[in-house]
């Protein structure tokens, strides 16, 4: 017989509105599961049990009260939410114990968006400190550990929302996107991960726009369930920086997820390009099997440069730094509590304010200027491919030593592929197509054209099809 936390989001959301299944049922099954398995993996910062069976409640009441069509499409599915958003009633600590974890006094935008969807929300995931790092290991909480394989990390920053989905915890999550942050640990951890396009999924009212890496999204391990919470999220608030291209009238995502693609043209790459990066033979392997998949299935592919030289005049490294730096200055922290901070972000922030502002407007000039050369030349093409990483999930560890210097070159070793596509805003996913000979997953990254989710969705639905990955199952999760 099936358990609840074998089955994916919409099949609960499904069952609830059919009344086959109560959202008490599946929350507690839920907070028993994460009572038992998370001290192994490390995916909560905190859980609210209290908060999350008052609504079941709330939603059992809703489905036995009104007709299945004014029911909300998340109701009584379990989500937890990435600990950089305020979760309403939750402490919020953003990974760093210069923070005080005061209950939030009301939900992000996003999460709002969640809780109005009908979601039931668990509690918050774990994150590296304010979400500089691309692994998930801080010092308010034990790491974040790889469901695959418990001495290797489930990468960043969304590392917990990713162990939760992948130890089957949770159906889906909330998690978060400004260099990877999704699409890094979906790729280690066998989910499928999708950034949107910027200003897709507004951070209003709180969260500014700043330049723009940044943007929640959905960890799910289905294409569906990832479809069902970005039509949830999805929506512009006044003062927004930014705005998506609109689906068309009546059309959602979940549309484009049950959609046949089309014969897709796609270029693609496996190359880091100039900054020398090796790319790991297993990863290489992965690549190679999805190019064949694609052909199978009638889309045309072809090689394409490397973007990050052929549009970036090889500067994109260090002008993305200089960014990243600059984001990770933004995140308020009492001057007498700096000393409280880890390494990396203290040095990330001593960066950002050695970094005079002729050179950081500059290196956001640069960057303009080899996005617009970037979405020019590769227009012709539906669909980019790429690896999402460089290498398969490493040890727990492995970034944290040697200073910070030595942090930040392993961390960009590890994921030299995704962060352009947070400069550029298009929206970008990585797809848990293969596993390693030792049984790692490894993904491979999709990216579309602005406002190109619905054909991302299509394809990679059309990949799960034909090599399904959702009845994977980690050592130790059933």
């Amino acid at each position: 017989m099936t358990q609840i936390h074998e089955l994916p989001a919409h099949r609960l959301a499904d069952l609830v509105r059919g009344r086959e299944l109560s959202p008490r049922e599946i929350a507690e099954h839920c907070l028993e599961r994460i009572e038992r398995l998370d001290p192994t993996y490390g995916a909560f910062i905190a859980v609210s049990p209290e908060q999350v069976l008052e609504q079941a409640r709330y939603a059992e009441k809703r489905v036995m009260r009104d007709t299945p069509d004014a029911l909300p499409p998340l109701l009584g599915v379990p989500l937890p939410i990435k600990d950089l958003d305020l979760l309403a009633g939750a402490p919020t600590t953003f990974g760093s114990r210069a923070v005080d974890p005061a209950p939030a006094p009301l939900d992000d935008g996003p999460v709002a968006a969640l809780r109005s969807a009908g979601a039931l929300l668990l509690g918050k995931t774990n994150t590296p400190e304010f979400g500089c790092t691309c692994y998930t290991e801080n010092d308010v909480a034990p790491p974040s550990r790889n469901p695959w394989d418990t001495d290797r990390t489930p990468g960043g920053s969304s590392g917990g929302a990713a162990v939760a989905v992948a130890a089957r915890l949770a159906p889906a999550a909330h998690g978060g996107d400004g260099g990877g942050s999704l699409r890094i640990p979906a790729s280690a951890c066998g989910l499928f991960g999708l950034k949107p396009t910027r200003g897709r999924i507004s951070g209003g009212p709180l969260k500014p726009d700043l330049v723009g890496l940044s943007t929640a999204g959905p960890l799910a391990r289905t294409v569906l369930d990832a479809a069902l919470l970005l039509d949830a999220m999805a929506g512009a608030r006044p003062g927004d920086l930014y705005s998506a291209p609109p689906l068309a009238l009546g059309e959602t995502f979940v549309d484009h997820a049950r959609r046949d693609p089309g014969r897709l043209r796609v270029g693609r790459y496996a190359d880091a390009g100039s900054v020398g990066i090796p790319v790991h033979p297993d990863v290489l392997a992965a690549h190679d099997a999805a190019t064949d998949l694609l052909l199978e299935l009638g889309h045309d592919v072809e090689e394409i440069p490397t973007p990050g030289d052929a549009h970036f005049d090889g500067t994109f490294p260090e002008d993305f730094g200089v960014l990243w730096a600059a984001m990770a200055s933004a995140s308020p922290v009492s001057p007498d509590r700096e000393h409280e901070l880890r390494p990396i972000t203290r040095w990330l922030r001593d960066r950002a304010r050695a970094t005079p502002v002729p050179v950081y407007v500059a290196a956001c000039a640069r960057l303009q200027r080899g996005v617009r050369s970037l979405i020019a030349a590769t227009e012709p093409y539906d669909v980019l491919l790429s690896p999402t990483l460089a290498l398969p999930p490493v040890p727990i560890g492995h970034f944290d030593r040697g200073g910070p210097e030595e942090e930040f070159r392993r961390m960009t070793e590890f994921t030299p592929f995704t962060s352009v596509y947070n400069v550029s805003g298009q929206p970008s996913a990585s797809v848990p197509l293969h596993w390693s000979p030792d049984g790692l997953p490894i993904g491979v990254m999709l990216t579309g054209r602005m406002g190109g989710e619905g054909t991302l969705l299509s394809l990679a639905a059309q990949l799960e099809t034909a090599r399904p990955w959702a009845h994977r199952l980690p050592p130790g999760a059933d």
